[in-house]
């Protein structure tokens, strides 16, 4: 069953939202501000987040900007603001899709099946991924070959294979992995891709897939 998690300040949508999901067996919870949606976000793990920008605490934007910090979950705003730039600014802040309000409940709908089979595509490419002799699995947490990773190795290696070909800067790798009291301990993540290229890497010395970008970060070569 599809978890979806609702973020609306109008109960109104809110009730709508959940009687209809939940007919068509969507599993759904609800937020009616920022501060909740995240919170709840963090706690339930949805496999889509249905959110409007509208929001009486934090700004809709905001709220994409601190789920994207943490998460590649699906987005689908559903708001009032139909202006062409509101839409850049939620798709340019790491929203999938977007609604405007008044919105037909079936097109609504389809536009969910829709971001959820692109997402399910992309887990899917996820699942065998090539490194080296290694193929990674990285929804099944898995390697070929017996070879094991630890908790912080998978985090790391998980946020490179999820941004193929794109610079992952240290200071984000050590907030995500250790916390942002950590953001000047640069000797960790060396360390850790030491150990991952030893595991993945055909020749360790001389990464062809986990690269470092030296004084800014790493990234993950395909």
């Amino acid at each position: 069953m599809t978890k979806i998690l609702v973020v609306d300040d109008e109960p109104q949508i809110l009730r709508a939202l959940r009687i209809n999901l939940t007919a068509r067996h969507y599993e759904v919870a609800v937020a009616a501000d920022g501060s909740s949606a995240l919170r709840e976000a963090a706690e339930r793990h949805p496999d889509l987040i249905v959110l409007d920008l509208g929001l009486p605490d934090i700004d809709g934007i905001d709220v994409i900007h601190g789920l994207r910090g943490w998460t590649r979950t699906p987005i689908v705003v559903l708001s009032g603001r139909a202006g062409n730039q509101d839409k850049i600014d939620a798709l340019d802040a790491g929203a999938d899709d977007y609604v405007t309000k008044p919105f037909g409940l079936e097109e609504f709908l389809a536009r969910i099946r829709a971001v959820s089979r692109r997402a399910a595509i992309h887990e899917a490419e996820l699942a065998s991924i090539q490194i080296g002799e290694r193929v990674v699995d990285v929804v099944g947490k898995t390697v070929s070959g017996g070879i094991r990773l630890t908790p912080t190795e998978w985090h790391i290696l998980e946020i490179l294979l999820r941004n193929p070909g794109k610079l992952i800067p240290q200071r984000y790798l050590l907030t995500e992995v250790w916390g942002s009291r950590h953001v000047k301990e640069t000797h960790y993540l060396r360390q850790y891709m030491a150990q991952l290229r030893k595991k993945l890497e055909r020749d360790p010395v001389h990464p062809v897939h986990l690269i470092t970008e030296p004084g800014m970060g790493y990234r993950f070569v395909p």
